[in-house]
Formats: structure tokens, C-alpha cells, sequence
């Protein structure tokens, strides 16, 4: 059992330690990557203007946590931006010019105080915290078949 939660703790002190051993470019190349396996709507076009302007201290505190960003074209212009707590995921409309701006101070706020709450957060265009509203649920990109 010990043996097992060394193993464990190990390991999860080198992914933590690799992610602040990356070049800043790299911590960028990554959550893009990570974006394109996880977002059902990613496209290079539509995934890096809304990551690269988040600080790429950011980024590593995401990476840390398994969180990702995703774009989501179904994200209408009212509420363009979502934390989704259950799924560890930030998403913005990319058609949203705003939205870009919107979510890369959401995610800098959030992973400067290291609050990241469970349930959904939906943010208005203005930034104020939209209550009430529904938005889609997030669904992450189907894994090919035979993937593990």
C-alpha cells in the first residue's frame, strides 16, 4: 500500500515538475494539443487566439489540475464564456471577439486564487456572473476506437 502512494506521489510530483520545466512556447504547444484531443470544437484557428491570451502562468496551473480550455461555437453571444466545474474545462465562443479577452481573465483570476469550483460557471459578455441561464453541457471529443 505504501509502495502503491509513493508511486502515486511520485509520479504526480514529476508531471507538476514537467510542466514548470517547459519553455513558455511549449506550455502554449501543449494546452493547444490538449485542446485538440479533449474539445470537440477545436480547430487550430479557433483554439490559439483564446489560449495564447492567457499568462502562461496560468496555463501551468492548468496543466497541473488536468484542466483545458475549449473553444464552443454553441456558446451564444450573451454568455460566451463557461467554467464547467465537473469536467475541469473553460470555454469560450470564438465567434465572440470579446470572449477571447472575457475567458483569459476568468482563467487568470481563477488560477490565481486557485479556486476552482465544482459546479458550472457562466459568464455574461460584460463579465458579471450569469445565474439562471442554460447553456450546452460539455461533451469532450470521442476517443478513436481502439484508444485508450
Amino acid at each position: 500500500m505504501f509502495k502503491t502512494a509513493a508511486v502515486v506521489a511520485l509520479a504526480l510530483a514529476f508531471a507538476a515538475n514537467a510542466a514548470h520545466a517547459q519553455s513558455d512556447a511549449q506550455v502554449y504547444e501543449s494546452a493547444i494539443a490538449e485542446a485538440a484531443r479533449i474539445c470537440p470544437g477545436h480547430s487550430k484557428e479557433r483554439t490559439t487566439p483564446g489560449i495564447r491570451a492567457v499568462p502562461v502562468g496560468a496555463l501551468r496551473v492548468l496543466a497541473q489540475r488536468s484542466y483545458t480550455m475549449c473553444p464552443d461555437r454553441r456558446l451564444d453571444a450573451a454568455t460566451p464564456a463557461v467554467w464547467y466545474g465537473a469536467a475541469g474545462v473553460f470555454a469560450w465562443n470564438p465567434d465572440n471577439k470579446s470572449a477571447v479577452k472575457l475567458i483569459a481573465g476568468k482563467v487568470d483570476a481563477m488560477t490565481r486564487k486557485e479556486e476552482f469550483p465544482a459546479e458550472t460557471l457562466v459568464w455574461k459578455a460584460d463579465g458579471s456572473e450569469a445565474r439562471g441561464v442554460v447553456v450546452p453541457m460539455f461533451e469532450p471529443r470521442p476517443r478513436p476506437a481502439g484508444a485508450y
